[in-house]
């Protein structure tokens, strides 16, 4: 087979751990998707989570994920998820881009200033 399929083709120990699953039931009875398990849950973004970062951020611009991360007690990946999809915070707040806006305003003004004089 893998000289027909090439790297990509499924490997004999695949093959022959599908047999003895599969082997001596009815292929309608056999369920192909993962069953529900108890353990963690995937997502945790949480309101009491939502609410605690969302302080902690507008408490300090400045702080970094990896210290709200510690802070409310879960990792970074569903804290990133929080941050940018569930609050929508942005690397750069709208209040630093009016600032640029402004002085770069004042700036070429005062450019055009000394250019006329």
């Amino acid at each position: 087979m893998k000289t027909v399929y090439g790297e990509m083709c499924i490997s004999d120990c695949a093959v022959r751990k599908w047999v003895r699953i599969f082997k001596g039931k009815v292929p309608r009875e056999t369920i192909l998707r993962d069953r529900k398990r108890s353990g963690r849950p995937l997502s945790a973004s949480v309101t009491a989570h939502r609410e605690k970062v969302d302080c902690m951020i507008r408490a300090n611009r400045r702080v970094k994920q990896k210290e709200i991360a510690n802070a409310v007690g879960i990792s970074k990946e569903p804290l990133h998820h929080i941050v940018k999809t569930e609050l929508g915070y942005r690397k750069v707040s709208v209040e630093m881009k009016a600032q640029r806006k402004d002085m770069c305003t004042q700036l070429l003004e005062l450019s055009t200033i000394f250019i006329l004089a």
